[in-house]
């Protein structure tokens, strides 16, 4: 199976969906505070998904065993995946909420890091530097261009931070199915991997280790951890290829990029 080249048609409707997951992001943004349990946040998300967007959250009872909750709220170690429980957030944790909404059949799937109350700098600078090596691979993005160029600039960058690339997990193409083909990892030598082509879609979601980049899955079957414990950060957008460059479907007003890149 290669790349799922979308018409005129998913591509507005990959737009939607893509703008409804970022206003799920910035509805979120005031609720992320300290003592605020991360089972509050996904009810927020779950509603605000169901009753204002009309819109069907994602990842509840997607995959084996079915994911219980709306969206992953991943906290400090947790590389991904981290399902929302009665755990209180407290000063100083970075949490990634990644938030998918499915909309007239499409999907649209992004996700932030959050920094409670006062950061510590460490925390502060791989949350900073894990979003610029996100930025650095959507700038590149152009029909022609190989996946392998994207994933060696990520982690040319975060190793120069003295950071680690978590392998395991990727990005993927994305439409009328959540997680299609290719498969985008973060890492890489140039001048490998697919060739990007106008009406792909697909996610970029590095997700950067302070440590090593070891990482296992707890006992729940979906909480992915790092396995020294050191903190991990990820960032993640929704991308359509066009004609000549780069449109971010997942963009937030906050963010300091450009929605459409032309090269």
């Amino acid at each position: 199976m290669g790349a799922i080249i979308k018409t005129a048609d998913e591509i507005e409707k990959m737009r939607i969906a893509g703008r409804l997951a970022a206003d799920v992001l910035n509805m979120i943004t005031p609720h992320v505070v300290k003592g605020v349990t991360t089972d509050e946040l996904n009810t927020l998300c779950h509603d605000y998904i169901v009753n204002q967007q009309d819109a069907i959250p994602a990842p509840l009872n997607y995959g084996h065993p079915p994911f219980p909750k709306s969206v992953c709220t991943s906290v400090n170690h947790v590389i991904c995946h981290g399902i929302p429980s009665d755990k209180k957030l407290k000063d100083g944790d970075i949490i990634n909420i990644d938030v998918t909404v499915k909309k007239d059949g499409y999907h649209g799937d992004t996700s932030k890091m959050f920094i409670v109350g006062k950061p510590t700098i460490l925390a502060e600078r791989l949350v900073r530097v894990t979003q610029e090596s996100l930025y650095k691979a959507i700038r590149m993005v152009k029909p022609g261009v190989r996946l392998g160029d994207l994933g060696h600039a990520i982690q040319q960058y975060a190793e120069s931070h003295d950071y680690s690339i978590v392998r395991e997990y990727c990005g993927h193409g994305i439409g009328a199915t959540f997680h299609e083909d290719p498969q985008v990892v973060h890492y890489g030598r140039p001048n490998t991997g697919d060739v990007l082509e106008a009406g792909m879609c697909f996610t970029i979601e590095p997700m950067v280790n302070a440590g090593k980049r070891y990482s296992k899955i707890l006992p729940d079957q979906w909480t992915v951890v790092t396995k020294d414990r050191s903190l991990s950060a990820q960032w993640e957008h929704t991308l359509l290829v066009t004609d000549n460059g780069v449109e971010i479907l997942t963009l937030r007003d906050e963010e300091d990029i450009e929605r459409v890149i032309e090269h």
